[in-house]
């Protein structure tokens, strides 16, 4: 209650600074979106909801894609940390006793094998700020406010983003937005369908990253608790935040999630951590495709077996080596010899 007393005059430096580092995001998120609207307006239409929806994948692809090298070290640090589970429940034995010991030991083996608790997080925690500015970009597209330098200057766009729709939602509405003062809409509807379809893609992605590339050894232990913590809570609070999100950061989240499903499924498959049922699925398929190479090979080139040769084949091969055979040359001789 007494930072409610407070005059506002105290908090204006930090709206300043807080405006002036996403004022770059604003630039970055609305021309991105700009951008795939005019590659995909000559086929839809520029006023077409399902224009901005992929405009809106367009812009969750660029910056997934410009993740990939965290994404990339996000897995193997999770496999160190993964890994490296074993050795940390045999220093809490140790050193249980001692927490200023164990933390330093623990520290010690992260440092070791190149394993950061943190680098899990760094992907999500680097989208916050452009979910955020997604989300303050339709937001304002909603108040009829652009955000943005590429919207400031393209009015049009702006009231084509506030009043595009996709099956009767408009992109820019929220589930608490519209109420229930005529009843159940076309808002709500979509908003819990993305809802559902964003928290679902979460959990199967972190449940793919417990069960197909994790040691039995690492699921058990604080860590592998954490783990489990993780799985259900961050689904759920994405689930209840979702009622607050526009439409638009819905699909965009709901594309991140897929992204990410699906990037790390092919690093699992191509790569997976020692002693884990990916790493064991990825040996029987190497097994299988060399016993099926081996066997291309043999068609390739068939050789018969000496059994099966018939005598007359056997007569004409030994004659063949024969003839290929060099013949041995006499010893020259002597006069005396020629002549008797």
């Amino acid at each position: 209650m007494e930072l409610l007393l407070i005059p506002m005059s105290i908090w204006d430096p930090f709206i300043a600074v807080g405006s002036a580092i996403m004022q770059p995001l604003y630039w970055v998120v609305s021309g991105i979106l700009v951008l795939a609207h005019s590659i995909f307006s000559p086929v839809l239409g520029a006023d077409s909801g399902w224009t901005w929806v992929l405009s809106i994948m367009f812009l969750t692809v660029v910056i997934r894609i410009a993740l990939i090298p965290l994404f990339v070290k996000q897995i193997k640090s999770s496999r160190n940390m993964q890994l490296l589970q074993p050795k940390v429940r045999e220093l809490q034995k140790k050193h249980g006793h001692d927490r200023e010991k164990l933390g330093q030991e623990t520290m010690k083996l992260y440092r070791e094998n190149n394993a950061n608790p943190l680098a899990s997080c760094l992907p999500l925690l680097l989208q916050i700020p452009i979910f955020l500015a997604l989300f303050r970009v339709l937001d304002g597209a909603a108040r009829g406010i652009p955000r943005g330098h590429w919207l400031v200057v393209n009015p049009d766009l702006l009231t084509s983003l506030n009043q595009a729709t996709i099956f009767g939602a408009r992109i820019s509405d929220t589930f608490l937005k519209v109420g229930f003062a005529n009843g159940i809409t076309s808002v709500h509807v979509v908003t819990l369908v993305l809802i559902i379809a964003m928290t679902v893609t979460l959990f199967i992605t972190q449940l793919q990253l417990m069960r197909k590339n994790m040691p039995p050894d690492a699921l058990t232990g604080p860590f592998a608790q954490q783990q489990k913590i993780m799985l259900y809570v961050f689904p759920l609070v994405f689930a209840i935040g979702g009622i607050n999100f526009p439409v638009g950061v819905l699909i965009y989240w709901f594309t991140s999630n897929l992204w990410t499903m699906g990037q790390q499924f092919y690093v699992i498959r191509r790569n997976p951590a020692p002693g884990t049922p990916a790493y064991e699925a990825w040996e029987a398929r190497r097994k299988s495709k060399g016993t099926a190479d081996v066997s291309l090979a043999a068609v390739a080139d068939p050789e018969p077996a000496p059994e099966a040769a018939s005598p007359s084949t056997n007569g004409q091969q030994a004659s063949k080596v024969a003839r290929q055979q060099p013949r041995p040359q006499p010893k020259k001789q002597t006069r005396s010899q020629r002549k008797r």
